[in-house]
């Protein structure tokens, strides 16, 4: 009996355990302290009628298989939790990640199609439409006339709209394409080659994106390849030494960086030579 009773104190004791980190887990009821007076009789004795409290035995087999579920499942809440601030944050990236259409434009992306309303009206509609997503920033006029296609408007009303953009000069490929080379290169150092691609997934013709990619010269771009590579060193050690083992991670250093260069639209051959200057620079400061 003694040794039933240590079981139990143990158990008891992890139950607490269990209850610091949830509060709602469920107590089982051989756990439970009856802390009430038993009823009795008038001679003294114990109450054995049927609606006198009577607690059953406890079984240690049970108790043992009772708290380790218990265990199970409150380790199970926390990785559950876990999972679910990771989706969280997950889904907010998704959020921010995606095409600034604001508020105001969900009654249009749940309207579906406008057969329902005049020539007058759904032009009136496409043209609200496009001066919405012109508030937030430059649109080329290949993104309008998706964001149109999205909404299910007719290809007469979307031509007629951003003909119409364009007239009134809030639509003018030229100076968007003049704009975006010159914002991404001085915000995220991007190289011709990236800009060009960026500016074809916008729409904009090959004509115009090479007028616009002249504004950056090779000088232009050899800095702010310079200033990346600058930037990536910062507050880390090359190793300079002679060694097989330093050489290798000189190298390994090396070929990141002329990589993460390549993916920003800079020429490989050029990349390489400022990677280079760049670590010997750092490497000698």
């Amino acid at each position: 009996m003694g040794d039933q009773q240590q079981k139990i104190d143990a158990l008891r004791a992890a139950m607490t355990n269990i209850q610091e980190r949830d509060p709602d887990a469920p107590v089982p009821d051989f756990l439970v302290v009856d802390t009430s007076v038993p009823a009795v009789t008038e001679d003294g004795e114990p109450d054995s009628s049927p609606g006198a409290p009577h607690t059953a035995p406890a079984d240690p087999g049970s108790a043992v298989s009772s708290a380790a579920t218990l265990g199970s499942a409150a380790t199970a809440d926390s990785t559950e939790i876990a999972e679910d601030a990771e989706g969280d944050e997950s889904a907010e990236d998704s959020r921010g990640a995606g095409d600034d259409q604001g508020p105001e434009d969900e009654e249009d992306s749940a309207s579906g199609a406008h057969s329902e309303l005049s020539p007058a009206e759904q032009y009136e509609k496409a043209r609200a439409v496009v001066l919405r997503r012109l508030t937030g920033s430059p649109k080329s006029r290949h993104q309008l006339a998706v964001a149109l296609q999205e909404k299910e408007f007719s290809a007469e009303i979307i031509t007629r709209v951003l003909d119409r953009m364009e007239e009134v000069h809030l639509v003018n490929d030229s100076e968007f394409a003049q704009t975006w080379v010159k914002g991404r290169h001085e915000l995220k150092n991007l190289g011709k080659s990236a800009l060009r691609r960026e500016l074809r997934e916008k729409g904009i013709n090959d004509a115009l994106a090479a007028e616009a990619l002249e504004q950056i010269t090779p000088e232009d771009e050899g800095d702010a390849a310079r200033e990346l590579v600058q930037r990536k060193l910062q507050g880390k050690s090359v190793p300079t030494g002679p060694s097989p083992e330093e050489r290798a991670e000189r190298d390994k250093i090396t070929r990141r960086l002329v990589s993460m260069l390549a993916r920003r639209g800079h020429a490989p051959g050029v990349a390489f030579q400022i990677v280079r200057d760049a670590i010997d620079d750092h490497s000698n400061a």
